[in-house]
């Protein structure tokens, strides 16, 4: 997989139409799992499969091969995401120190009406907690909890696609997990 995606990465920069092509292919559906989960919108997680092709697109010469291509590809996607998430009006404040923790603006609490028939059937009850308690994670950390357990990525791997040391990533995951734990025990 990854001699593929380097190869087609190679040729896409050499100006192969078709090897882009695959290489949205293969990625467009991931992408599209990753930020409708971060975002749990539709529209906004579609907008952000697009954008990220496109940076692609216009980057491929920056592309550093040093980098497996689905690290440089998930942190583009990823970083659009959380910028999203940034941008996004609260509609309230969560506590008075909000402005000092990035980006926790109660955002999440805003239940999402994105939800589709198949998307309920998907998820077991359990399932369901457990994304809701996610979704309600400050954006640091329910970014890192996302490509940890829904994206199934090594701490090595979320280090690369967030240019974060791993030690960082290790807190972060274990704050993450105590954030969650306190959640489900009140609801499991």
């Amino acid at each position: 997989m990854n001699v593929m995606e380097a190869r087609l990465a190679k040729l896409a920069l050499k100006g192969d139409q078709r090897a882009f092509a695959e290489l949205v292919d293969l990625y467009q559906d991931k992408l599209f799992h990753m930020a409708y989960r971060m975002l749990n919108n539709r529209q906004e997680a579609e907008d952000v499969v697009q954008d990220t092709f496109l940076r692609v697109y216009k980057n491929l010469d920056k592309y550093d091969e040093g980098l497996k291509f689905s690290t440089w590809i998930y942190r583009i996607a990823t970083n659009l995401c959380i910028d999203r998430l940034r941008k996004r009006k609260p509609s309230y404040s969560l506590d008075a120190e909000s402005s000092e923790h990035e980006g926790l603006d109660g955002y999440s609490m805003i239940p999402s009406d994105n939800r589709t028939p198949e998307s309920e059937v998907l998820l077991t009850e359990t399932q369901k907690i457990v994304h809701q308690a996610i979704e309600s994670l400050p954006p640091k950390y329910k970014t890192i909890m996302m490509l940890r357990y829904i994206q199934d990525m090594s701490l090595q791997e979320i280090g690369e696609v967030l240019d974060m040391p791993v030690t960082t990533i290790k807190t972060r995951v274990h704050r993450g997990r105590e954030f969650l734990r306190k959640k489900l025990e009140h609801k499991l």
